[in-house]
């Protein structure tokens, strides 16, 4: 019996190249980053009660009776106090609805927006 030749080492098929000019583009996959974060900042006046302080911090931001007073307390002592953390579109809202309140009761409290 005549042995068999031996075989050639097998390759990768190989892509047939384009004469039509196209170019092949490797696809990666995007990496989207967490939003940024923004923390909305009450800050402290003569005028505003603390009463007011404590119902904005209970109806904007949910925080209970205990927290909210927590909270008024900084503003009052510090001068300033953190209300919450969030994306930017919800943090604008907040501000936007902590100001118009404050304005509708008469009172000149502040609230801004600052990167967390």
């Amino acid at each position: 019996m005549p042995s068999e030749p031996p075989k050639p080492p097998s390759r990768a098929p190989v892509a047939p190249e384009r004469d039509d000019g196209a170019v092949v583009v490797e696809r990666k996959t995007a990496r989207t980053k967490p939003p940024r974060m923004y923390q909305v900042v009450l800050l402290n006046d003569d005028y505003t009660p603390m009463e007011f302080v404590v119902m904005v911090l209970q109806e904007y931001f949910k925080r209970d009776l205990e927290t909210a007073t927590h909270i008024m307390l900084k503003i009052h002592h510090e001068g300033r106090g953190v209300c919450g953390v969030y994306t930017k579109d919800v943090a604008a809202t907040k501000v936007e609805l902590v100001l118009a309140a404050a304005r509708r009761s008469g009172h000149p409290l502040q609230c801004i927006m600052e990167a967390a």
